[in-house]
């Protein structure tokens, strides 16, 4: 019989200290769950991470527009040179070069692309937008072009090309003045064959410097557009043999008569 009334005493007690320890939670309030310092916002205090160190401030990143930073085109060749127009789309980095540019003529678009073996190089000036020629190359020759900046940074996407400079010219002219007046003047045009084979036909070609008009042509047939002048020979000179020379004169307006006329000469 004590033996029974122990385990009831027992039971009672049990049940009395668990309903204590429940009223005792029960009257404390809730609060909210802590929350470790280093994964805050960044309006929170301390801004410090796990490690004890200063939590990184990410880096922008600088998105370019999706275009070429420079693009370049042949716009002039003769025997010996080659003239190259840019256009230089950002100036500076990230997403552009920094003025002025090389520009670098290859012999060969494997040589370009390895950026290996350049013939020959011009730098340009400090415009955004300009032109460039580079000289001392070979007659009938073709050539390839890159772009490098000021910090010789290599631009990656351009190789332009081929261009092929122009073939000597079979021949030459030169001008001299007869005479000259207040509006005017007449000039005679000697053609000569600078080449080691006959010359069957020939166009001479200039462009005034001036208010010059073209008036007439003997010895030549004339096109003439404003200051931009052509002139072919005749039925009966256009053969030249090698070393020889034939002429045509002209009558020119203008009000003031150039010192002299610079000529080109092919056929």
């Amino acid at each position: 019989m004590l033996r029974t009334f122990g385990v009831v005493l027992t039971a009672v007690t049990l049940t009395a200290v668990a309903g204590v320890a429940a009223a005792g939670a029960a009257d404390t309030p809730a609060g909210p769950t802590p929350v470790p310092l280093w994964t805050q916002s960044p309006s929170s205090s301390p801004t410090t991470n796990p490690t004890g160190g200063p939590t990184p401030t990410p880096t922008p990143t600088v998105a370019c527009p999706p275009a070429l930073p420079i693009t370049g085109m042949v716009t002039g060749t003769t025997a010996t040179t080659v003239t190259i127009s840019y256009s230089l789309m950002f100036s500076g980095p990230p997403c552009g070069y920094d003025l002025p540019m090389t520009v670098l003529l290859f012999t060969s678009r494997d040589d370009a692309a390895k950026w290996q073996n350049p013939a020959v190089k011009a730098v340009t000036g400090l415009e955004r937008n300009g032109q460039v020629t580079v000289d001392g190359l070979f007659p009938d020759t073709e050539y390839w072009f890159r772009f490098s900046d000021a910090r010789d940074r290599r631009d990656p996407y351009v190789i332009g090309g081929p261009v092929r400079t122009q073939p000597l010219s079979p021949c030459a002219a030169t001008a001299t003045i007869d005479a000259r007046w207040g509006s005017g003047f007449v000039a005679t045009v000697t053609v000569r064959n600078t080449g080691s084979e006959s010359l069957d036909g020939w166009l001479v070609r200039w462009r005034w410097s001036g208010d010059e008009r073209l008036q007439s042509v003997w010895g030549g047939v004339p096109d003439s557009a404003g200051a931009d002048v052509t002139v072919g020979n005749a039925p009966y000179n256009g053969t030249v043999g090698p070393g020889g020379t034939t002429t045509f004169g002209l009558l020119a307006s203008a009000s003031t008569v150039p010192q002299a006329i610079t000529l080109t000469c092919g056929r």
